[in-house]
């Protein structure tokens, strides 16, 4: 039987459009184990393009002005995992602890150290294609109350009593309310290719826009016989809403693990200055620390590594599995020697803290 014309071409059509698109899932992103690196460069003017499909950023001629680390590991082995029982990844990022749950539809942001949100916050919206939308929101991410002497100390702070701010209505400030909520939109307006010093990717670029409304008020007490203006009234300060807009560029490829590059935007929608990107080493200042005056040797190593530093300051160090978990901790001035003849071969991570800033290391016991 003779297939039609109009028949061919829409298989035709419908198998281009099926083997162009670019999906990123889950799977393509963050992982326990991980080490991601970023760099940022301050003065580079990057060409963002326009929506589409088919398009072509490069950002080739990025430069690193400053780069850093971040590991994502399992939550139960640090330490605030007992306040995030709906974590599964933890994200240490020069020292903060970012609690995250990653899900099919879903990244999102639970919680930093102690500071726990109320709901969590989607980091980004999942499955991503071209012509993805996605609005989370409002979300409640803070409710707090905040109690005793610390609300007359705020209130004293800022030039305020509980007869200024309610115009002699009341006179004891009680409690303080704080109250944050957040409401994202994700928007995939274009696909095509991206181009990093590391190499060129698939990708989806993202617009996101969140808006972040806070409100705070302060219990004031009336003490007059009655109580009658005992009540909540708002500040005029720390309260209204905010909206910040940025894109990202994420990729299928599950090599990179994270965003390939991000761009914030002014409040006339124009680019700001600085741009973060994928790398694949660390490759600022703190590398030309290491390298004149921090040496670390052999790597890879059979069990003994040394570290040397030709400044006499106190550096602070500690080890840590690919997963996060702290192994030894020490301090030294000058030079020292770590017997590793304890741990298994495989990969660790050597922190190093100094006045000038910190540095971190893979070692590879073999």
């Amino acid at each position: 039987m003779k297939k039609s014309y109009f028949l061919s071409f829409l298989f035709s059509t419908i198998s281009f459009v099926g083997i162009s698109q670019i999906t990123v899932t889950d799977a393509e992103l963050l992982d326990v184990g991980d080490v991601i690196y970023l760099a940022n460069d301050d003065n580079t003017i990057v060409n963002i393009g326009s929506a589409g499909q088919n398009q072509t950023w490069d950002f080739s001629a990025l430069q690193s002005n400053d780069s850093w680390m971040m590991e994502v590991v399992d939550p139960t082995t640090t330490p605030f995992d007992h306040l995030y029982p709906n974590a599964n990844l933890c994200i240490i990022d020069d020292g903060d602890f970012i609690y995250c749950n990653k899900s099919s539809s879903s990244v999102s942001m639970l919680g930093i150290g102690d500071s726990v949100f109320q709901q969590g916050m989607a980091i980004i919206s999942l499955p991503l294609s071209y012509s993805y939308t996605s609005t989370e929101g409002p979300l409640l991410v803070l409710d707090s109350l905040i109690g005793g002497p610390m609300v007359d100390f705020l209130l004293t702070s800022q030039g305020l009593s509980a007869s200024l701010l309610t115009f002699g209505a009341a006179h004891v400030a009680d409690s303080l309310s704080i109250e944050v909520e957040s409401t994202t939109s994700f928007n995939v307006d274009a696909e095509g290719t991206m181009i990093l010093p590391m190499g060129s990717f698939d990708a989806l670029r993202v617009r996101i826009d969140r808006t972040i409304t806070s409100s705070i008020s302060v219990y004031c007490i009336d003490t007059t016989a009655g109580g009658l203006n005992s009540d909540w009234y708002p500040l005029s300060f720390g309260g209204g809403s905010e909206t910040e807009s940025f894109y990202h560029w994420y990729s299928n490829d599950a090599s990179t693990k994270f965003t390939l590059a991000e761009v914030f935007l002014d409040s006339l929608g124009n680019l700001e200055t600085g741009i973060s990107f994928l790398t694949d080493a660390i490759i600022n200042s703190l590398d030309k620390l290491e390298i004149d005056y921090i040496n670390i040797f052999p790597i890879p190593t059979t069990y003994n590594v040394t570290i040397t530093s030709e400044r006499n300051e106190e550096v602070v160090a500690n080890l840590s599995d690919i997963n996060g978990r702290e192994l030894m901790n020490f301090v030294f001035v000058n030079s020292t020697e770590l017997d590793l003849s304890n741990l298994e071969k495989g990969i660790y991570i050597l922190h190093l803290n100094t006045k000038e800033g910190n540095i971190s290391k893979k070692l590879i016991i073999e």
